[in-house]
């Protein structure tokens, strides 16, 4: 049997793999576009790779995906993180877990993986063709033609679309008869136009809870660690927004009202009858100098020049208007997102080939017998944590053992 992966990442060289580890007799050859296999996992997490995330129940699992989650539960039950740690330890990669449940080579270096996917393909008599663009496929019911940039053809029984999110794989899917959800990207920090705020860049609130609202759509709320950048607002709360609020955010040209509480524990009315405690016990205090909550002090004066409360102000001068301002800012503050930035490496998109349109317990095509899907060339995407390469290992391994027994 001829089997032939377009995709040289994470999920065609997992779903190779899986297929000659599954029936060695097969001829398995992956086609790689670009000039070095598995560009994405190496400049993952920073160039560590964050293969997984340690969160071994399927059921809480595919909550980490706004696209594609129930139609991973399945998938889930047969290969999950797990699955991958035992997977990369059997073949001599330790996986080490960190305080937020990421999971990353105890060599801390993506290389690791990149070498124990290449050498055990190579091990298994994968063939790998680098500098290999395909441009058309062509049904020959039964298998496929492959016409390369070349000129050249290639014929297979068994087809593996593993391109990721490249429109060209977005293009021999449709080719085929696949419907395509147009992609838009997934994981971005947010642009705020406000240079008080950008001159806070690299401060670290531990967590805030944040809501996104839109004109036109349900508000989003997510809490978690925020990040001052140069450029806005990054952190993991707000890529989990932009990953659940991705669609919406795209429809609405990326301008949208954030509103953040600084401090989760407190309300509007709780902070406003602190706020009038402090400035009844603490009357010749400055206000800009005695911060009587837990936000960075550099923050607490942002925001009460926000308040439009002057900095000598003492606390004894503070009326019940400026009081309840403060209070606002501290737990219903208004940001304005005026565009999206980028995350580090992270090119994560929504959108791909309709899942519905995918026989998830193999991973084959319902349009195509003999075509097989997996990874970001589905319209499957997960927040930031490792959950992206679970997806890919997952579907891939589905679709190899699928391919080998087919």
């Amino acid at each position: 049997m001829r089997v032939i992966v377009v995709g040289g990442g994470a999920a065609g060289f997992f779903g190779a793999i899986a297929a000659a580890q599954a029936n060695p007799q097969a001829q398995v050859t992956i086609l790689e576009a670009g000039q070095q296999p598995l560009s994405k996992v190496r400049i993952s997490g920073g160039g560590r790779c964050n293969v997984t995330h340690a969160c071994f129940d399927p059921a809480l699992l595919v909550q980490h995906y706004p696209r594609g989650g129930k139609a991973l539960r399945g998938a889930f039950s047969r290969f999950q993180p797990q699955d991958t740690v035992a997977w990369f330890r059997r073949h001599g990669v330790t996986l080490k877990r960190e305080a937020d449940g990421r999971m990353f080579p105890t060599t801390d270096s993506s290389e690791t993986i990149v070498d124990c996917l290449m050498q055990t393909a190579r091990r298994l008599g994968v063939r790998v063709q680098l500098a290999t663009p395909v441009v058309s496929v062509t049904s020959l019911s039964p298998g496929f033609r492959l016409t390369l940039k070349s000129g050249a053809v290639a014929d297979c029984d068994r087809l593996l679309l593993a391109t990721g999110s490249s429109p060209q794989g977005h293009r021999l899917a449709a080719s085929l008869g696949h419907t395509i959800e147009p992609p838009v990207p997934s994981l971005f920090t947010f642009t705020i136009r406000d240079a008080a705020l950008r001159s806070l860049a690299g401060m670290a609130v531990e967590t805030a809870d944040l809501d996104l609202q839109f004109p036109s759509a349900k508000p989003l709320r997510q809490s978690g660690p925020l990040l001052i950048t140069h450029w806005g607002m990054s952190g993991p709360a707000i890529l989990k927004l932009s990953a659940w609020g991705a669609r919406s955010l795209h429809d609405a040209h990326y301008q949208a009202q954030l509103r953040v509480n600084w401090l989760p524990s407190s309300n509007l009315e709780h902070m406003r009858s602190l706020l009038l405690a402090v400035k009844s016990d603490y009357p010749k205090r400055a206000i800009a100098n005695h911060c009587p909550v837990a936000v960075p002090r550099r923050l607490w004066h942002y925001l009460v020049e926000r308040s439009q409360i002057a900095a000598e102000r003492r606390w004894a001068d503070l009326s019940k208007a400026e009081a309840l301002r403060l209070a606002q800012e501290l737990t219903q503050g208004h940001y304005a997102i005026a565009g999206k930035g980028v995350f580090k490496d992270e090119f994560v998109t929504c959108g791909g080939v309709r899942l519905r349109e995918v026989t998830f317990k193999t991973m084959e095509s319902r349009q195509s017998e003999g075509l097989f899907l997996a990874g970001e060339v589905l319209d499957i995407d997960g927040v930031t944590g490792g959950f992206n390469f679970q997806s890919a290992w997952t579907t891939a391994w589905i679709a190899g053992q699928a391919i080998a027994s087919s």
